[in-house]
C-alpha cells in the first residue's frame, strides 16, 4: 500500500487495524494516516492512507484498496459486509484480496479478470496428538470456545505452570495487546484464548491445542469447520520455525483426513458467499426491510443469518412511538443508522432495541443530551470489581464510544470521543490487571523459570514438617501429604511444592520407614473410617470382601512415588486386620469352628453377618429350629440367646462397638457413619430421627424416650420373669438399680417395652428392719454361680417373700392410720394428722395389637417383650434359661422345664411339668437355695 500515493485497507478486527495503523505511522508519520473503526476515529487533515475495519471502510477513491481475510465472505454473520467489499470496492490502480485459497473458485466466478498469487508456508505444521493440560509444552496456546472454559483452563495453568495470558474477542484491543505483550515478553509460557487468535495475531507459538471441537455460534452448537480449525492451528509456527497442533481435555481426536487437510492446508472450496442487498430503499421502514431481504439472483450469493441490525429494525418498527416519529425517508435513514449500533452488551435483543429506541428519540430531538451521556458514562467509569464486572463495563462504554464517533450524534464530538476513549483505556488497564492477578502467579513463574534453567533451589523440611523454599514458608507435610501455604494463596503454595520436590523426596522415605515400624498404639481409626497416625490422617477404610475384611485407601501424594504408597498401605492393612482380629476374636473363632454344622453353622453365619448383634424378632423362626445341642455349641462361643437380642456380650464393649459401627457403615456404603454412644451409659436418649438399627448396632434397644443397653435389658427381663405381670407388680430396687433410673423414668421405659404403668399415691411406710442373711451369702454366690434352675427359683422365692413383706407393711400402715385417726378424735383435734405420701406405679403387661404402629425393630412387640409376659408366658421358651413361670393371685403357677444344663432346653418332644413348690423361711429368700446346694 505504501508504494501508492493513497490507499485504503480493510481488516477484520479492530485490534489488527490498530496494529497496521501503528506500523504505517512509524513509516509515514501520523499526519497522513487515518484510523477508522466502530469505536475509534483518527482523521488528520492531510490523509493519504486509510486503515479501517472492513465495516468502516470509507467509500473514497484511492489508488490502492486491500481487503484482508476475504474468506470471511462465507461467514453467516459478517459475510455480507466482506462480500459487498469484494464486489464493490476497487482501487484506481490496484485491488488486493488477501485470504485463504478456498476462495479461489468463488472469486474467479465473480471477478473474471482477477489474478491469483499463492504464498506457501515456509514452515511445517504437524499433528502432535492429545496431551493433558498439565503436560502441555511451553509456548503453547490452548483454545476454548466459552468464557467459562477459558477461565477454568487459565486457573489450572496458573496452579501447575505459574500462569498464562488470556485472549478473547470480548476484550478491548488495549487489554488484548497487554496480555499478548506479557506472553511475548516471556513472563508466561502459555496462552489461553478463544478462536479470536485465528486471525490478526502474530504470536510466537510452537503448539496449538484444541480443548473442544464444537462451538456455539450464537444460534446452535456445531462442529468446527475444517477451515476454521486450519485457521486456528496455523498460528503454531512462525516464518521458518515449525509448529504442532493437537487436542487436550475431552476434545475428540479428529479423523485422519481432517488432520491431513490441516497439515497440508487443503480444504474444500467455499461454494456460497453471504450476501445482502446494498441498494437500499428508505421510503418507509417496510420498504427498507424488503430491500434488505431481497434475493441476489446469483447462485453463489445467498442470504445469510439475519443480522443484528436488521433484527433490531424489525423490533423497532413494531413500537408505536417509533412509527409515530418516522415520517419520511430521512427519518428511516437515521433509524437505520441507529440500528447499526453493534450490540456490545449482548444482554438480549429486546434490551438492545430499547437502548436504540432511546438513542433514536434523542437524535430526533437534536442529539444525545450531554448531561444524560455524562451520567451514563459516570456510572460506568469504575475500575473496582472482578473480571466479569469490569468486562461488562467495558462492553457498555464501547456502545457510547461508538455513539461518540458518529457525526452529529453528540454536541461536542471531540470531547466525548476523548472522554469515552479515556474511560475505555482505564477499564482496559484494570481488566488486564485483574486477569494478571487471577491467572498469573509471578512468584511461581519465576521459580519455574529458575528450575527450567537448572538453577538449584534451596528447600528444607524441619522436624515439624514445615517446608521452606529459598527460605520462605511453602507449606506443611501432614502425614504423607503436602499442604500448601494458605497465608498467601493455595495455588502459589501448591506450585512451591513442585519447587520443593527434592527436599520432600527423602523426607517421604524417612517417614515411610518410621511409620512402618511404628507400634499399633500410635495408630487409630476414627468413627468416620479415617486412619490416623498420631494427629495426621494417613488413609481411610473402604469396603472390602466382607464386613470383617475392610480394605484401606492411603493418603499419599503422587510425588512420594508408588513404593511409598504401597508401604503405607501394607502397614495400615496390617493394623486394621489385627484390630478386627483382636476386637472380634469370639466372632471370628465361631466362624472358623468346623465343629459347628447344620443349623448352628447357618445361625453362626447370620450372627457374623450382623457383627455379633442380632435382633431376635428377625430370626425367631431360626432360633425356634435350633435344638439344645446347637444352642449349646453356640453358647460355648459366648452367644447369648436373650429375650430381645441374640448377641455376644464380649462384643458389647466400647471398643468392639465403635469398630462394629464403622465396619457396618462401610459395608452399607453410607456417606456419613453413625457414631457410638459414650461408654458406660446404661441408657441413652432415643432420638426419633435416628434409625433403630443404629441403636441395635450400638448395643442398645429403644424403649420409649430412652434406649437401654442390650445386656442390661436382658438382666431386667430376668427380674421381670418373677413378677405377676397380669395381676400387676411394682418396681423393686434391683430393677431401678439395673437401669440407673428414677421411678418416673423407669415407668416410661416399661411403657416403651409394652407395659401399662398405672400411677398411684399412698402413705409412705417406714422400711422394715433388715433381715439377717442366711444360708447363701453374696460372697459365696459370686464364687459359685447359681444354675439356671436355682436362678429362676430364687427369683420366685424372693418375689413371694417381698410380696408377703409388702402385705405386712400395708396392714401395719392401715392399723397405724386407724390408730392415729382414733387418737386425733379422742384428743379433740380439729385437723387430721399429716401423713407423708409416696408415688408408686403398678405395671401390667399390655402388648400392642399385631400390625399396630411400631417403631423400628421391637418397641411394643407384643409376645416378644420381656420374659414373654401375659398371654405368652406359658408359650415356648424365648429367653436364655427358659420362660417366666406364671403367677396368679400372688401364688406360684406353672412354668416350663428348664432342662438339666444352664440355659438348656430338653431335646425331643416338648414336655410341661409343674415344679414342686419348696417352702421358704419367710424371713429369708435364700433358704431354698441353701437347701439345693446342701443336696449337691
Amino acid at each position: 500500500m505504501l508504494a501508492h500515493r493513497t490507499g485504503v485497507i480493510g481488516l477484520p478486527l479492530r485490534l489488527l487495524a490498530r496494529e497496521v495503523y501503528d506500523r504505517i505511522v512509524r513509516a509515514r508519520g501520523p499526519s497522513v494516516v487515518a484510523l477508522i473503526t466502530g469505536e475509534e476515529r483518527i482523521v488528520p487533515d492531510r490523509v493519504q492512507y486509510w486503515v479501517a475495519t472492513t465495516e468502516a471502510m470509507p467509500d473514497i477513491a484511492a489508488d490502492f484498496v486491500a481487503i484482508d481475510e476475504i474468506q470471511l465472505c462465507a461467514d453467516p454473520e459478517r459475510g455480507h459486509v466482506f462480500t459487498d467489499r469484494l464486489l464493490n470496492m476497487r482501487g484506481l490502480h490496484e485491488t488486493l484480496l488477501l485470504g485463504s485459497d478456498t476462495m479461489r473458485p468463488a472469486i474467479a466466478a465473480l471477478l473474471p479478470d482477477v489474478q491469483f498469487q499463492r504464498r506457501d508456508r515456509f514452515s511445517t505444521l504437524s499433528w502432535a496428538g492429545s496431551k493433558k493440560l498439565s503436560r502441555m509444552p511451553a509456548r503453547s496456546a490452548i483454545v476454548g470456545f466459552s468464557v467459562d472454559d477459558v477461565y477454568a483452563m487459565a486457573e489450572l495453568l496458573r496452579r501447575q505452570k505459574g500462569g498464562c495470558a488470556v485472549v478473547m474477542g470480548a476484550l478491548s484491543p488495549r487489554t488484548r495487546n497487554a496480555q499478548v505483550a506479557m506472553y511475548q515478553a516471556g513472563e508466561v509460557d502459555y496462552l489461553v484464548a478463544t478462536d479470536a487468535i485465528g486471525m490478526g495475531l502474530n504470536l510466537d507459538l510452537r503448539h496449538v491445542a484444541f480443548s473442544a471441537t464444537h462451538k456455539f455460534d450464537g444460534r446452535r452448537v456445531r462442529p468446527l469447520f475444517p477451515h476454521e480449525m486450519g485457521q486456528i492451528a496455523g498460528r503454531a509456527g512462525r516464518h521458518t520455525e515449525s509448529g504442532t497442533f493437537g487436542v487436550t481435555g475431552e476434545a475428540e481426536i479428529p479423523d485422519e483426513g481432517l488432520i491431513d487437510a490441516i497439515e497440508n492446508h487443503r480444504f474444500a472450496p467455499i461454494q456460497r458467499l453471504t450476501w445482502r442487498n446494498d441498494r437500499l430503499e428508505f421510503g418507509t421502514m417496510d420498504r427498507l426491510v424488503e430491500s434488505l431481504e431481497a434475493p441476489s439472483g446469483h447462485e453463489l450469493l445467498g442470504r445469510g443469518r439475519e443480522a443484528d441490525d436488521l433484527h433490531a429494525l424489525k423490533i423497532l418498527r413494531e413500537i408505536p412511538e417509533i412509527r409515530d416519529r418516522v415520517q419520511g425517508g430521512a427519518d428511516v435513514r437515521q433509524l437505520w443508522d441507529v440500528c447499526r449500533v453493534p450490540d456490545f452488551r449482548g444482554i438480549s435483543p429486546a434490551e438492545h432495541a430499547s437502548l436504540l429506541a432511546r438513542i433514536f428519540g434523542f437524535l430526533q430531538d437534536g442529539g444525545v443530551p450531554s448531561e444524560w451521556l455524562a451520567r451514563a458514562i459516570k456510572r460506568i467509569d469504575r475500575t473496582n470489581g472482578d473480571i466479569d464486572a469490569i468486562s461488562k463495563r467495558l462492553a457498555y462504554i464501547r456502545t457510547w464510544t461508538y455513539v461518540a464517533q458518529r457525526n452529529g450524534w453528540v454536541a461536542d464530538e471531540s470531547h466525548w470521543r476523548e472522554e469515552t476513549r479515556a474511560v475505555e483505556d482505564r477499564l482496559s488497564d484494570a481488566l488486564h490487571a485483574a486477569l494478571t492477578q487471577r491467572f498469573v502467579d509471578r512468584r511461581t513463574s519465576v521459580l519455574l523459570r529458575r528450575l527450567k534453567q537448572k538453577e538449584s533451589l534451596v528447600a528444607e523440611v524441619n522436624d515439624k514438617g514445615e517446608v521452606t523454599v529459598e527460605g520462605e514458608f511453602a507449606g506443611r507435610l501432614e502425614g504423607f501429604r503436602f499442604r500448601p501455604d494458605q497465608t498467601a494463596t493455595a495455588d502459589e503454595a501448591r506450585m512451591l511444592n513442585r519447587a520443593s520436590y527434592e527436599a520432600l523426596r527423602p523426607e517421604f522415605n524417612l517417614r515411610a520407614d518410621r511409620f512402618y515400624n511404628a507400634p499399633d498404639t500410635e495408630l487409630d481409626f476414627t468413627e468416620q473410617g479415617g486412619l490416623m497416625w498420631g494427629d495426621a490422617a494417613v488413609g481411610k477404610l473402604v469396603k472390602g470382601a466382607d464386613a470383617l475384611s475392610p480394605s484401606v485407601q492411603v493418603f499419599v501424594d503422587d510425588e512420594a512415588g508408588p513404593e511409598i504408597a504401597e508401604k503405607v498401605r501394607r502397614r495400615l492393612q496390617h493394623f486394621i486386620d489385627r484390630k478386627v482380629a483382636a476386637l472380634f476374636e469370639p466372632l471370628i473363632a465361631m466362624q472358623k469352628d468346623e465343629a459347628l454344622t447344620g443349623l448352628a453353622r447357618g445361625f453362626a453365619f447370620r450372627l457374623a453377618e450382623a457383627l455379633g448383634v442380632l435382633p431376635r424378632e428377625g430370626v425367631a423362626a431360626e432360633v425356634k429350629e435350633l435344638d439344645q445341642e446347637a444352642r449349646g455349641a453356640l453358647r460355648k462361643h459366648g452367644v447369648r440367646f436373650g429375650q430381645f437380642t441374640i448377641f455376644m456380650p464380649a462384643l458389647l464393649k466400647p471398643a468392639p462397638t465403635r469398630l462394629r459401627l464403622v465396619l457396618w457403615s462401610l459395608n452399607e456404603n453410607l456417606d456419613e457413619f453413625p457414631e457410638s454412644p459414650p461408654p458406660g451409659l446404661v441408657t441413652i436418649p432415643h432420638i426419633p430421627e435416628v434409625p433403630d438399627g443404629y441403636y441395635t448396632l450400638s448395643g442398645y434397644r429403644p424403649a420409649g424416650e430412652r434406649a437401654i443397653r442390650i445386656d442390661m435389658l436382658e438382666r431386667l427381663a430376668d427380674l421381670l420373669r418373677a413378677q405377676d405381670t397380669r395381676g400387676g407388680f411394682e418396681a423393686n430396687p434391683d430393677m431401678l438399680s439395673i437401669t440407673g433410673m428414677t421411678l418416673e423414668q423407669f415407668a416410661a421405659l416399661m411403657q416403651g417395652l409394652g407395659y401399662a404403668a398405672e400411677k398411684g399415691e399412698r402413705a409412705k411406710v417406714k422400711p422394715a428392719e433388715p433381715v439377717a442373711e442366711s444360708a447363701a451369702p453374696e460372697g459365696e454366690a459370686s464364687e459359685n454361680p447359681m444354675t439356671e434352675e436355682e436362678s429362676v427359683l430364687a427369683a420366685e422365692t424372693r418375689a413371694k417373700w417381698e410380696a408377703e413383706q409388702a402385705e405386712k407393711r400395708r396392714a401395719e400402715a392401715e392399723a397405724e392410720t386407724a390408730a392415729s385417726s382414733e387418737d386425733a378424735q379422742t384428743a379433740g383435734e380439729g385437723e387430721p394428722a399429716e401423713q407423708e405420701m409416696e408415688v408408686f406405679y403398678t405395671f401390667r403387661w399390655a402388648p400392642k395389637p399385631r400390625g399396630g404402629n411400631r417403631r423400628g425393630h421391637g418397641e411394643g412387640q407384643g409376645r416378644r417383650n420381656a420374659g414373654g409376659q401375659g398371654q405368652g408366658q406359658r408359650r415356648e421358651n424365648r429367653g436364655e434359661g427358659g420362660g417366666k413361670p406364671g403367677r396368679e393371685g400372688g401364688k406360684p403357677g406353672r412354668g416350663k422345664g428348664g432342662g438339666g444344663k444352664k440355659g438348656g432346653k430338653p431335646s425331643g418332644p416338648k414336655t410341661y411339668s409343674a415344679r414342686p413348690e419348696k417352702k421358704a423361711d419367710p424371713d429369708s429368700p435364700f433358704a431354698v437355695l441353701a437347701a439345693l446346694k446342701d443336696k449337691k
